[in-house]
């Protein structure tokens, strides 16, 4: 099969095996796979557990047709079309845990549609709900909204009732686009006194809820904008792994910070991750509730462009590869 593999010289197109099924995995015939912001760093050849370096396969969420199941696989059958979290997912076949393996919803999904969804959904189902403990009324505000997972956190916090939905991005052809995707309001973290916007949004109080993409370039201002005994989940690191942190704000806040990976999780928690983002929005998914933008689609072969492209950060919504 054809794969997007890392090697010495970059990401290249390879013809390397189809990967061998276990028993409580599915092997799929990938149609489509969503890039991820993680993916550039594996592309780089930064090695996160046991993703990254040399002969790694990219991606970790596609979309297709099941192709053969392990032993111990009993929710999906040959031919059934699904969509998964799964490693190696450039490529023409992908494996995937039999616990992150969904089924396309019954509505006409395209394959790249379906294969922007996965990631999004679980991830920030995990940091809006069970990490972020999110109360219907509350305020929420999602910095770094532009991206994927950011546009569909702010739909599940809205579809979940949350009272105010706030979502921050730099660029303000994207943030005028944020209110498509649930935001009642969009503000500039590069103005100065940002956090100044939300306060007054929020009668004073700050936002119950933060999930942060950024980190370092903006977390003393998101902890200003942040209510007395909120939170603030930290699912990624777009402005920076380390910086300037007010620990003497944060105490006086009292603001739970949490920080969230898939890089540490057990199988098993990766599963239950996934059975309860199915137990709470699955019915909203398969009345099309949520929705992401595509940017731009790429055929396999052109998986290095499309890293470009997603690295120059000019996009909206998802880039997906068409396999």
């Amino acid at each position: 099969m054809q794969a997007a593999v890392v090697t010495e010289n970059g990401v290249v197109i390879k013809t390397v095996p189809i990967p061998a099924l276990g028993a409580e995995q599915v092997l799929v015939r990938v149609r489509a796979a969503g890039l991820n912001r993680a993916d550039l760093g594996v592309a780089a050849g930064h090695a996160h557990g046991a993703m990254g370096g040399a002969g790694t396969i990219m991606g970790i969420e596609f979309a297709g047709e099941v192709a053969a199941v392990g032993a111990g696989v009993t929710q999906v059958k040959p031919g059934d079309r699904v969509m998964c979290s799964g490693a190696g997912a450039y490529a023409e076949y992908a494996l995937a845990d039999m616990g992150r393996v969904v089924p396309v919803p019954d509505r006409n999904l395209s394959w790249e549609q379906a294969a922007t969804l996965t990631v999004a959904l679980s991830t920030m189902h995990d940091a809006v709900v069970t990490n972020g403990r999110l109360v219907a009324g509350e305020a929420v505000m999602v910095l770094g909204a532009s991206s994927g997972v950011g546009l569909v956190a702010m739909q599940i916090a809205k579809h979940l009732g949350a009272g105010l939905v706030i979502g921050t991005s730099t660029n303000a052809e994207r943030r005028a686009r944020l209110k498509e995707f649930g935001a009642d309001l969009a503000v500039d973290t590069s103005v100065e006194g940002w956090s100044k916007q939300v306060l007054e949004a929020t009668g004073g109080k700050g936002v119950a809820l933060v999930v942060d993409q950024v980190s370092a370039a903006t977390i003393n201002e998101a902890m200003l904008a942040t209510a007395i005994l909120g939170r603030i989940v930290n699912v990624g690191r777009l402005g920076g792994n380390k910086g300037s942190f007010n620990f003497d704000l944060h105490a006086t806040r009292r603001i739970a910070y949490i920080g969230v990976t898939h890089r540490t999780r057990s199988v098993e928690e990766v599963r239950e991750e996934f059975r309860v983002m199915r137990r709470d929005l699955w019915d909203a998914v398969e009345a099309g509730a949520f929705s992401l933008p595509i940017d731009k689609v790429f055929p396999l072969a052109q998986a290095p462009e499309a890293l470009e492209h997603m690295k120059a950060n000019q996009h909206f919504g998802k880039i997906v590869l068409a396999t």
